[in-house]
């Protein structure tokens, strides 16, 4: 039993040692495989490592030789612009060179030309002076004839005459008024009524394209359509909403709100504008848009006439005169900015009242509230003068004041000193040049047809229009117009004034002669 153990153990013990050399050469034998195939890759990759490098080489070269070709190129390029600079300053310089010895030779032409006109003048000074000398001497022996012949002299002859003339003129100018006075009567009412038509014909396209209508600016002309809206949808009710008219056309980038109403106008354009720069164009975004814009131009008139109340120092007044007052921003009357023309009347009626003693404060809030029915007009029914007294009564205002609203147009006796200056300020307010529409080319057309007029006499140097048109400066050469030339020059040039411009009033035509003498003691 023993010896069959031992036998076991013997046999186990042989064939765990051949299992473990057997395991062990084949382990070594999967080794050196491995070895070799590490090495096999290891070659293979150094040779593609090789190969690699080999070509970074040659496109490195490939590289460099590209970048000497475009330096070279360039190098040529930077020189061929070099010389064609070059040629160009040469020619410059060449172009230059002609041209100063042109200017030269035409500045010495000029010269001499001057020098020969300065010459040619003098001597005609000496040839004028010298004709009329002799143009003197032969009114002298006219004369001396005339009073041989008449046996009368000088003086009684020019009375003579002109007492004649002054009787042939007194007929004449009777004739012709009796002439024309029934000619007058006939065709009066006829040629005003054709003047008026033509006047407002005229007159009514500029004004109505200029002051009732406000321009919107559009990025691109797609936003029209969105503005029309399906059906015209979205411009319907922005014309019922804003209370204006949206024009549409072909002006390109363009709209235009037309209204009467400033206020109103105002809103609308603002209205568009916001709705144009949020891009949601429909009717409810319309609807809150215009009650966002309608809120802010109720806060900006109020804050605006508070602003007016405490820079004017007028004392303490109810906010619905401020806000009327802030509105008057948005009314016109005959072109001139209603807050711009009480703000004048206010200022100048404090100046004038505090002049001859009267309350200039008391003046002043007259003068700001004189035309606040005009705020009113556009709402309510009535003239101007009734909504304001209306509503300062409202607000109990000073007795002043509602005389002044009454007053300045005539409608009740000046009762103060204050209402007094306000009338007057209102009146020099409208009145001033510049206060009061007028298109201006057909001003500056009238200006310029006077001074060419007046010009083109013999002996005029220079002539201005001036005082609005209302009076024409003429200065005459003292040399070739004498004292007596000048009253007959200065008739001539108010007869062709008449003839030829259309003006209201009349034009003052006034020739000045001057002679100088200028000595210098040494």
């Amino acid at each position: 039993m023993l010896n069959e153990i031992l036998i076991g153990g013997s046999i186990a013990t042989v064939s765990g040692l051949v299992g473990f050399f057997v395991s062990r050469k084949i382990t070594d034998a999967n080794f050196e495989i491995y070895v070799q195939k590490a090495k096999a890759k290891a070659s293979a990759i150094e040779s593609e490592a090789q190969i690699l490098l080999s070509k970074a080489n040659v496109k490195s070269k490939e590289i460099e030789l590209e970048a000497d070709r475009k330096l070279e190129s360039v190098k040529q390029k930077a020189k061929a612009d070099l010389s064609q600079r070059e040629d160009d300053v040469v020619h410059k310089e060449q172009r230059f060179k002609r041209y100063k010895q042109t200017e030269e030779r035409r500045l010495q032409d000029e010269v001499v030309a001057f020098k020969a006109r300065k010459v040619d003048l003098s001597r005609n000074e000496k040839s004028v002076e010298t004709l009329k000398q002799r143009y003197q001497q032969q009114v002298d022996k006219a004369i001396h004839a005339m009073e041989n012949c008449a046996g009368m002299t000088t003086d009684e002859a020019r009375t003579l005459l002109l007492e004649k003339v002054e009787e042939k003129s007194r007929g004449e100018i009777a004739h012709i008024v009796r002439k024309y006075e029934n000619e007058a009567k006939k065709e009066g009412k006829k040629k005003a009524n054709y003047i008026l038509a033509q006047a407002t014909s005229r007159f009514a396209g500029e004004f109505a394209s200029e002051r009732l209508t406000n321009s919107v600016h559009l990025n691109d002309d797609e936003l029209k359509g969105r503005i029309i809206g399906k059906e015209g949808r979205n411009i319907k009710a922005l014309e019922t909403l804003l209370g204006v008219d949206i024009i549409i056309d072909d002006t390109p980038n363009t709209i235009q709100v037309s209204s009467f109403n400033l206020y109103r106008r105002a809103i609308a354009t603002k209205t568009l504008e916001l709705l144009i720069d949020d891009g949601r164009i429909q009717p409810a975004r319309i609807e809150e848009i215009h009650s966002k814009v309608c809120d802010e131009f109720e806060a900006s008139i109020l804050s605006e006439g508070e602003e007016l109340i405490a820079d004017m120092d007028i004392g303490v007044m109810h906010p619905e005169l401020m806000k009327l007052i802030g509105k008057l921003r948005y009314r016109a009357s005959y072109g001139q900015n209603a807050l711009a023309h009480t703000l004048e009347v206010a200022h100048l009626a404090g100046l004038m009242a505090s002049e001859m003693g009267g309350d200039a404060r008391l003046a002043k809030r007259a003068g700001l509230l004189h035309d606040i029915g005009k705020s009113l007009t556009h709402d309510h029914d009535g003239s101007h003068v009734d909504l304001g007294v209306d509503v300062c009564n409202r607000y109990d205002e000073h007795s002043v004041v509602i005389n002044a609203i009454y007053a300045h147009h005539g409608h009740e006796e000046i009762n103060s000193i204050e209402c007094g200056a306000v009338c007057a300020a209102d009146a020099l307010s409208a009145a001033r040049p510049g206060a009061r529409r007028e298109v201006l080319e057909s001003f500056l057309k009238r200006v310029t047809e006077i001074e060419e007029i007046a010009s083109s006499h013999d002996g005029v140097k220079q002539s201005y229009a001036i005082n609005a048109g209302r009076e024409v400066r003429v200065i005459v050469n003292a040399t070739l117009v004498n004292d007596d030339e000048s009253v007959l020059m200065a008739q001539e040039i108010a007869k062709e004034i008449e003839e030829k411009v259309q003006y209201p009033g009349e034009i003052k035509v006034n020739v000045i002669r001057e002679s100088r003498a200028v000595e210098f003691a040494k």
